[in-house]
C-alpha cells in the first residue's frame, strides 16, 4: 500500500468552520485512501497563515516526526511562510506542497523551490505562481476542485432568492453586496449571506450597520457558516449565486451552485471566470455563460447586474438553461484525487 502524509491545519475536519481550502483538502484525503493510499493526516493548530511562536512550533514538532522517505504533502496555508521548517524537510523526504492561494513572498518561494512538486487548485494559480517564483513548469500540476451532483434547484418565477457563500471578510466583498443590493429596493429579493462570521467581527458589525442604514436589513441575512446538510438546503431554496468576491482563485462555490444548476453572478476576478465556464464547453461567446461577469469592486455594475436578473424573466431563463448544461461538464471529487494520485506516484517511487 502506497504511504501518504498529509499537513494540513487543524480547520480542516471542522465542518462548521468552512472554506475552500478546508474542503478541499478533506474530500482529497478521502479519495487518496480510496484509491489505495494510506494516508496518515498531522493536523496543526495555529494562527495560519500569519503563525505565532505557538503555531511554528506545532510545524515543527510535526515535520519532526516525519519519516524520512515517505512522501508528505503539506497545505500551502502551512508550509507558505515556513522555509525554517519546510525547506529542511525537503531534504530528507519526497515534499508536494498544495497551493490554494499564492502568498506571493520571497518565503512561499523558498519553499516552493525546495519541494519536489507543487499542487495547484488552478489555472489561474499556477500562472499565478509560475509567473511570480520562476518554477520549473514541469513540477507545478494542476487538479481543480470537484463538485458533488446535486438535485436541480426548482427557482422561483420571480428569481429574488439571492445566495452569497463565503466568509463574511472584505476580500468576499459583501460591501459591495449590501451597496448593490441597496439601489435595487423597489424590486422584490431576499438575499441569504452563508458563510462564518468569525474571521473579521468588525467587518461582520460593519456590513450590518451597512445594511441598517439602507434600511435593507430585513431582506439582508447573515446565516453564519452551515453544515453541508443545511448548506445544501440553501442552495435549493435559492435562484442565483451572488459571488462579489474581490480575490477568487478558483471559486468552488460557483461550481457547487452549478451542480444545483443555479446560475452564478460574479465578479471576473482570478479563476473564478474559469469555475463558471460555459454552457457549451465549445462555445465561449459570454452569452453562453451560466451567469454574469462584472468587474470587481464595482457596486454600481453588480446592482445593473442584479437588476437585470430581476427584471428580465427571458435572461433568467437563458441562464438556467446555461446552468443546467454546465452542470453535465463539472467533474467529480474522484477525478480531483486521480490527478493528485499520479502526481504524488512519481514520488513514491523516488
Amino acid at each position: 500500500m502506497r504511504r501518504l502524509h498529509a499537513v494540513v491545519p487543524d480547520s480542516v475536519p471542522d465542518q462548521l468552520r468552512p472554506s475552500g481550502g478546508n474542503t478541499y483538502d478533506r474530500r482529497l484525503v478521502e479519495g487518496l485512501r480510496s484509491l489505495g493510499w494510506s494516508v496518515t493526516e498531522h493536523l496543526v493548530p495555529g494562527a495560519w497563515p500569519e503563525p505565532d511562536a505557538a503555531s511554528r512550533r506545532a510545524l515543527e514538532d510535526v515535520a519532526a516526526g516525519l519519516p524520512d522517505g515517505d512522501p508528505t504533502l503539506v497545505d500551502g496555508l502551512l508550509a507558505s511562510n515556513s522555509p525554517e521548517v519546510l525547506v529542511p524537510l525537503a531534504r530528507r523526504l519526497p515534499l508536494a506542497v498544495l497551493v490554494h492561494l499564492p502568498v506571493e513572498g520571497p518565503r512561499e518561494r523558498a519553499v516552493l523551490n525546495a519541494a519536489a512538486v507543487v499542487l495547484t487548485t488552478s489555472q489561474w494559480t499556477r500562472d499565478r505562481i509560475l509567473a511570480l517564483h520562476g518554477l520549473d513548469p514541469s513540477r507545478v500540476h494542476v487538479a481543480e476542485p470537484g463538485v458533488d451532483r446535486s438535485p436541480l434547484a426548482p427557482g422561483t418565477p420571480a428569481g429574488g432568492e439571492l445566495l452569497c457563500v463565503a466568509a463574511v471578510t472584505p476580500l468576499k466583498g459583501h460591501d459591495l453586496l449590501v451597496a448593490a443590493l441597496a439601489s435595487l429596493q423597489d424590486l422584490p429579493w431576499r438575499c441569504t449571506c452563508a458563510g462564518p462570521l468569525a474571521p473579521d467581527p468588525g467587518f461582520v458589525e460593519r456590513i450590518s450597520a451597512q445594511a441598517h442604514r439602507a434600511g435593507i436589513q430585513d431582506r439582508v441575512q447573515l446565516v453564519g457558516p452551515l453544515d453541508r446538510t443545511a448548506l445544501d438546503q440553501t442552495y435549493a431554496a435559492a435562484d442565483v449565486l451572488v459571488q462579489p468576491s474581490r480575490v477568487e482563485t478558483f471559486g468552488m462555490v460557483v461550481t457547487e451552485a452549478l451542480a444545483h444548476g443555479l446560475p452564478v453572478i460574479g465578479t471576473s476576478v482570478g479563476g473564478l471566470p474559469h469555475a463558471l465556464g460555459h454552457g457549451d464547453a465549445d462555445d465561449s461567446r459570454e452569452d453562453s455563460r451560466p451567469g454574469l461577469l462584472v468587474p470587481a469592486d464595482d457596486a454600481a455594475a453588480l446592482a445593473a447586474a442584479l437588476r437585470a436578473w430581476l427584471t428580465d424573466a427571458a435572461l433568467r431563463e437563458r441562464l438556467r438553461r446555461r446552468a443546467t448544461e454546465r452542470r453535465r461538464s463539472l467533474h467529480p471529487w474522484s477525478r480531483t484525487a486521480e490527478l493528485v494520485s499520479a502526481v504524488l506516484t512519481t514520488l513514491a517511487r523516488r
